[in-house]
């Protein structure tokens, strides 16, 4: 069965001005339900995820600062946003519904979380708003929990991973790869396992060429027993802050060709939708549902 994590706080607790991405919180899900591709039962709600679970990943004075919103001014201007506890408890609960996802993934194959792909957080800081990194706490999670040994994380959002990059850099057990937009967001780059930086206004065969050659090679030489994917969407020529010339249908090909090789390899897949900023909320959701389309046409 395919399994979504989807809470309504998702869509809502963020200040004016930065409310219109998240309303494909909310549509994305409309979508899938209305087209018949999901029903209700598709869809989990996650609870809050433990302070011990955080605290593999993120540093305790880091955490305890936005736990108790006492995060200094300049360091709450890095997120980009102002704390609030709506916001942290957003957070926790993304962070729970992409480790809730690992497990219906290690028994379905693939799960998604709405949200998630908050991977400029690093071990002490937020950026780029990211407070908490909900893909490298599930990948400790796994680690800890003895459910992975070797864990790879597919990054194809339009910005590094910066976050991901640095809190895995000592980390054998985890690679990073990230493939992004070299002149964007953050513009002090941090080192994953390997980084592909893409030039502007990229087209479609291109950028497709240099994911074909470097996937399957990766997934050959590491061999991880779970894969995380962070399946962006802000790389499509018509998003604001990407620079980019993806069309719709070349980022079809590229979830398209993420799952092919999961499959293959049967490998379990947790993906996390991350960005998408196109000025019509329609292009943003459009893309993001072909996301779970291609799955479903391959896993169920």
């Amino acid at each position: 069965m395919l399994k979504i994590a989807y809470n309504p706080i998702y869509a809502h607790p963020l200040p004016e001005g930065h409310r219109f991405p998240m309303l494909k919180y909310e549509l994305i899900p409309a979508q899938l339900l209305h087209e018949g591709l999901i029903k209700e039962e598709n869809l989990f709600s996650p609870g809050l995820l433990d302070e011990e679970v955080i605290l593999w990943t993120h540093d305790e004075n880091y955490w305890q600062q936005l736990r108790d919103l006492t995060l200094p001014p300049r360091e709450q201007r890095r997120i980009g946003f102002p704390l609030s506890a709506q916001l942290i408890e957003r957070e926790i609960r993304i962070g729970k519904g992409t480790i809730d996802g690992c497990h219906y993934a290690l028994k379905h194959g693939v799960a998604f979380n709405v949200a998630g792909g908050t991977h400029h957080a690093g071990t002490n800081w937020g950026e780029g708003f990211c407070l908490l990194n909900d893909q490298a706490m599930a990948a400790n999670y796994l680690l800890n929990n003895k459910l992975a040994s070797s864990i790879l994380i597919i990054d194809l959002d339009v910005h590094q991973g910066n976050g991901t990059a640095q809190i895995f850099e000592n980390e054998p057990r985890v690679f990073t790869f990230s493939m992004h937009g070299a002149n964007n967001f953050p513009f002090r780059k941090e080192h994953s396992d390997l980084d592909i930086p893409l030039p502007d206004g990229i087209t479609d065969n291109e950028y497709l060429q240099l994911l074909y050659d470097a996937l399957p090679k990766i997934i050959n030489q590491q061999k991880p027993d779970f894969i995380f994917y962070l399946s962006g969407v802000d790389v499509l020529q018509s998003d604001k802050l990407g620079k980019l010339a993806l069309t719709r249908e070349a980022c079809k090909h590229r979830d398209q060709f993420v799952f092919e090789q999961c499959v293959k390899h049967q490998i379990p897949v947790q993906v996390s939708m991350g960005g998408g900023y196109s000025p019509q909320i329609r292009d943003i959701v459009e893309a993001h549902c072909n996301t779970f389309r291609v799955a479903n046409q391959l896993y169920f």
